[in-house]
């Protein structure tokens, strides 16, 4: 078996995906219109201890996610997850260009929590109520104590971690 990433258009049809890591230039882009939400040439992402990835479709780049390897902690900590403004629901105005970026972004959280040895647990904050609704409800994230952030923590483990990433699996 193998990881497929993929997300869907406005159609519905799944529409392949490569995950490889961000370049300089795709943080760059961040900062050309259309403007992301976030500049990921920031000092925040930028940070060396993140893992940063871009998912394109085709030369498309869709989305960018910064990840950290908690060793001592035995999961990932999904640093910051972003998709493109045309397929951002705080950006794209009810009508996304593709759908399905985040689920396949935390995938890709759990898919390198298992590739360093964990159990293919992952942590993120939510960032708005909304947002913590959304990863309780359709990602199965129990919220978890808050530490260092002040947003709200989950974690996405065992049984909704594994539905999560297989549904990628071929």
């Amino acid at each position: 078996m193998r990881f497929q990433p993929f997300v869907f258009d406005r159609q519905g049809c799944r529409i392949p995906v490569i995950i490889e890591p961000m370049t300089q230039r795709d943080a760059e882009l961040t900062n050309e219109q259309p403007l992301w939400q976030t500049s990921w040439t920031s000092e925040f992402l930028s940070d060396e201890r993140f893992q940063r990835y871009a998912a394109r479709v085709g030369d498309e780049l869709i989305a960018l996610g910064a990840y950290e390897i908690l060793e001592n902690a035995l999961v990932v900590h999904i640093v910051y997850l972003e998709a493109q403004p045309e397929s951002n629901p705080t950006l794209d105005e009810g009508q996304p260009k593709y759908t399905g970026i985040g689920r396949l972004m935390v995938a890709y959280g759990i898919k390198l929590s298992i590739d360093n040895g964990l159990a293919g647990d992952v942590v993120l904050e939510a960032k708005t109520t909304a947002l913590a609704k959304h990863y309780e409800r359709d990602f199965g994230a129990v919220r978890l104590p808050m530490f260092q952030s002040s947003a709200p923590r989950y974690l996405i483990a065992d049984e909704a971690a594994k539905r999560i990433f297989f549904a990628y699996l071929v």
